[in-house]
């Protein structure tokens, strides 16, 4: 993943962090009533929504991406290891085969 990538999403989470701690600090220290400061919130909200929707949509959506790359490097060293240990097990089988059927000529002779 190249720092692009990775400063992207930390722009991303830190935003959104940043937007949840800014109107907690805000409900907390208003001195309003409460139907005013949730109508306040409320247009606070949609407007960061609208401001900053498309970051957030192109953060969340190389997230997705590094996942998916993620999970397919993943699976990939999942099938090499799985392929490892049948290729260790019909081996093994082989050598148990040879070894039977030398013991088998030997019996037979």
């Amino acid at each position: 993943m190249c720092n692009k990538d990775k400063s992207s999403i930390g722009f991303g989470i830190g935003l959104i962090l940043g937007m949840v701690g800014g109107i907690t600090a805000g409900v907390l220290f208003a001195p309003k009533s409460g139907e005013e400061m949730r109508d306040k919130v409320k247009g606070t909200v949609c407007e960061l929504a609208e401001k900053y929707s498309p970051e957030v949509k192109e953060a969340k959506k190389q997230a997705m991406e590094s996942i998916d790359l993620l999970r397919y490097k993943l699976e990939k060293q999942y099938k090499k290891f799985s392929n490892m240990l049948k290729s260790k097990k019909m081996r093994k089988a082989k050598e148990l085969e040879s070894e039977s059927d030398f013991n088998f000529d030997r019996g037979e002779e």
